[in-house]
């Protein structure tokens, strides 16, 4: 049998025995290789999120929504305790001091970045830019006049996927799928969120005419994404103090015609006091530091970053809510936030790409100039040579 075997090919048992230990060691590398690479995903997953980057921005975003909870709780504080419903003069108070401030230190620049060049050169585009920011913000307060919370909720969730295609086509940002599957962890802690008010009990608002109320909720969350955008590219190419200066110029103005038509008569109805006077100035003092500190954050990181994170200001509202006005608490609400904040550490843990645009083709033929200039380049650009004549008449040829 061993001679049968070895006439045809097959080793014998004793190497075979002997390559069996050799074949195990060659496949313990390829086998701890395998096992060690979710190790190395993990571990690198684990220094990104630690990073100073991810925690810086986690706290500039949650100072925004800390700034918009201020804005949301006093607001709602005046309307539901002193029936002032004013959302254009509240907005007219807050562009009054981006004009006295950063408009005022762009008239004492000089240069190209002066105010008077700004005006010239991109005077309509800032126009546009203020006649959206200003209806963005009334739209959205007025949808609350005609739909429920849990709509306003929902449908504003409609400016993060309508924010990351107007980035993709304007900024050239490129995203990956963790970018997506982080947005979707963030509406999940949305819906979370809702679901919460609505096993809560929370008041829901008038909800006079709901179609109505949700196109304003649409309507204004559009707007929002391209008041957005044109803030990131203006920070990101120009400058902040630009951004700001030409906001309030014409959104006081935008915001002051406005008001005159549409708010004058409630104006006249408010009964002035130190508790709504105090009430005016936190609104504006809230509404002004995230104005000023929004462009700070966007720089740093993106628009669509930055509306990620601010979907937990909604919690800081009930948070305070619970004290002030006696809202019900549910557990949810810590998972909505636990929920979202994953998604948002999720989506800054990888920075998006942004699209290299393609170099424009280069002329084929060239003029007299450029063909005398290219054989300048190719006259320098060749090696140097060397003739040596010998005494006995050879000739050596040699390159430098």
């Amino acid at each position: 049998m061993a001679e049968a075997a070895a006439a045809a090919g097959a080793p014998p048992p004793a190497a075979a025995a002997a390559a069996a230990p050799a074949a195990a060691a060659g496949a313990g590398p390829s086998s701890g290789a395998a096992a060690a690479a979710p190790r190395r995903r993990l571990a690198l997953l684990g220094a990104k999120l630690c990073s100073w980057y991810v925690w810086k921005t986690i706290i500039l975003g949650q100072m925004i929504s800390l700034f918009i909870c201020g804005t949301a709780v006093t607001s709602q504080y005046l309307t539901e305790k002193y029936r002032v419903k004013t959302p254009m003069l509240q907005s007219f108070i807050n562009y009054g001091l981006l004009l006295l401030v950063y408009t005022t230190m762009l008239a004492f620049r000089t240069g190209s970045d002066s105010l008077w060049q700004i005006l010239k050169q991109r005077w309509w585009k800032y126009i546009f830019l203020g006649l959206v920011d200003v209806e963005a913000n009334y739209v959205m307060v007025k949808a609350y006049q005609y739909t429920t919370l849990t709509s306003v909720q929902l449908l504003d969730c409609f400016g993060i996927p309508m924010l990351m295609a107007l980035s993709w086509f304007i900024l050239q940002a490129r995203y990956r799928l963790i970018h997506f599957v982080a947005v979707a962890i963030c509406l999940l802690g949305v819906g979370t969120m809702v679901g919460a008010d609505i096993l809560a009990g929370r008041p829901e608002g008038e909800g006079s005419d709901v179609v109505i109320g949700d196109v304003l909720v649409l309507l204004g969350s559009s707007l929002y994404a391209i008041s957005n955008v044109s803030e990131e590219y203006i920070v990101k190419n120009l400058s902040r103090v630009e951004f700001l200066g030409m906001v309030g110029l014409f959104g006081t103005i935008i915001s002051g015609l406005q008001l005159a038509i549409l708010e004058h008569r409630e104006i006249m109805t408010i009964q002035w006091n130190w508790h709504v006077a105090l009430l005016f100035t936190a609104f504006a003092l809230c509404m002004f530091a995230l104005y000023s500190f929004m462009p700070v954050v966007i720089k740093v990181t993106s628009a669509t970053s930055v509306n990620l994170g601010i979907l937990t200001s909604d919690l800081y509202s009930l948070f305070f809510g619970l004290f002030l006005f006696f809202y019900n608490f549910s557990g949810l609400y810590i998972l909505s936030f636990v929920v979202i904040m994953v998604g948002f550490i999720l989506y800054i843990s990888t920075p998006t790409r942004t699209a290299e645009r393609t170099a424009l083709p280069q002329p084929s033929s060239a003029g007299l100039d450029n063909a005398a200039l290219k054989l300048e380049e190719s006259d320098g650009d060749a090696p140097a040579l060397t003739v040596q004549f010998t005494r006995g008449e050879t000739v050596v040829v040699s390159t430098d």
